[in-house]
């Protein structure tokens, strides 16, 4: 079959699609309208006619700290409102800020139809444009809510796709298929996407059995190191302000990887990461030299941060971090160090043990290419986040502002206060 057959084939599918979506449509009204944005996007921004769409957009962190991006096909307006040449430009500059490190992308594909659609020699050419330094540290691209169109789409691009990319692609027929890899209650899903899903179901017949009453969550272990608190950690372990697992790794990091190139910004095995976890959680030890990857505990000081029920700087202290921008430079070091010395005594002692690491790591940079601005894109998220929802690209640019200040400047801002049995690395 011939190029030209697939993609009459394509339509033929999308048209389908559209079809079968009637009702959706009918009852969703204005697409402009229900979509739940919440990106405010500056008319002098350089892609605001794309941008203002918000058809790219952030989501946080997937379970291994990689920055995620999602791609919503229900929020592109009709081609004769939208320059596709100028989409691909916005998705380059938006992923331009990401490929140095580990990411992942979200692809929400309800929504595409014959109005909005790209055409073939788009996606061809747009595949041509993201090349090695997009697809190197792409770790996975989820396709959500796949349907057949996408697959003849598949089989017009299979020529020219790799094995190694083909295998990162991953097809979720689900949004709960997400739970799996993404901290799903943080996603700025669309309405129209979680309507769709919500039909789906239906239409798959599977009737719910009546309500299970379930059992009250397990407490945790008394070895418990992951998802539990601070307070919980330290009472478990002596008093002890810093956590076992952050002094662990930190001590073998600063032994073996402060040279390491690219330190906390690649992924590991998730087998090994859950595998660690497990032993730390019954009590066990933990042997990294065992499994050959300098990357494996810093990954797992990241999950221990991402896990925390709170995070590091507090849900108290979000709003005083994304004003950081909106401080003159010059005061800028003095207001973190007034925000971080109004932490509660642990949370202080906690991270000025980590931030000293960090300042440690950053002075190694001529060798592992980690400064403190590179540090503070891997650590941003993982210290700091809204009990609200989910982050959005407007709320990176403060976070990772004030941690990279607290990396470069960590002399300045935690000299003046000692914690009581604190430790530093």
């Amino acid at each position: 079959m011939s190029a030209i057959d697939f993609e009459k084939l394509a339509e033929i599918e999308l048209q389908k699609d559209e079809e079968e979506n009637a009702d959706i449509e009918k009852n969703k009204g204005s697409f402009a309208a229900a979509s739940n944005r919440h990106t405010e996007i500056s008319m002098t921004h350089p892609y605001y006619d794309v941008a203002r769409h918000d058809i790219i957009h952030f989501v946080g962190d997937d379970n291994l700290g990689r920055k995620v991006i999602a791609f919503s096909c229900c929020r592109m307006p009709p081609s004769y409102q939208l320059n596709h040449g100028r989409l691909l430009e916005y998705l380059k500059y938006t992923l331009d800020q990401y490929v140095e490190n580990d990411y992942t992308v979200v692809y929400f594909h309800y929504g595409l139809n014959s109005q909005n659609k790209p055409s073939l020699s788009w996606l061809q050419s747009a595949y041509k444009e993201f090349d090695r330094k997009y697809k190197k540290n792409l770790k996975a691209l989820y396709i959500v809510h796949p349907t057949n169109f996408i697959k003849i789409i598949w089989n017009i691009f299979k020529p020219l796709i790799s094995h190694k990319f083909g295998k990162k692609v991953i097809y979720l027929n689900y949004l709960s298929d997400l739970r799996d890899h993404l901290k799903f209650d943080q996603l700025n899903i669309p309405e129209e996407v979680i309507r769709h899903d919500e039909n789906l179901r239906m239409k798959q017949k599977k009737k719910l059995l009546p309500p299970v009453k379930l059992p009250p969550p397990r407490p945790p272990l008394p070895t418990q190191q992951f998802g539990v608190s601070l307070q919980y950690l330290k009472v478990k372990n002596k008093g002890e302000l810093i956590p076992p697992v952050m002094k662990h790794t930190v001590s073998y990091l600063k032994r073996k990887g402060l040279k390491a190139e690219g330190l906390f910004r690649r992924s590991a095995s998730i087998q090994s990461i859950k595998e660690i976890q497990k032993l730390y959680n019954l009590g066990k030890s933990v042997n990294f030299d065992d499994y050959g990857d300098i990357h494996i505990p810093a990954v797992i000081l990241k999950t221990l941060l991402r896990e925390l029920p709170e995070p590091l700087l507090t849900f108290e202290s979000y709003d005083q971090i994304l004003g950081i921008t909106s401080v003159k430079s010059s005061l800028r070091v003095i207001s973190c160090k007034e925000i971080v010395h109004g932490l509660p005594e642990q949370n202080y002692a906690v991270l000025k043990f980590l931030m000293c690491f960090l300042h440690m790591v950053s002075q190694e940079s001529i060798f592992n290419k980690m400064t403190g601005s590179n540090l503070a894109c891997v650590f941003g998220l993982n210290l700091t986040w809204s009990s609200k929802g989910a982050p959005s690209f407007s709320t990176l640019v403060p976070i990772n502002l004030f941690v990279e200040l607290l990396i470069d400047f960590y002399p300045t801002i935690f000299s003046s206060r000692i914690v009581p049995g604190e430790q530093l690395p």
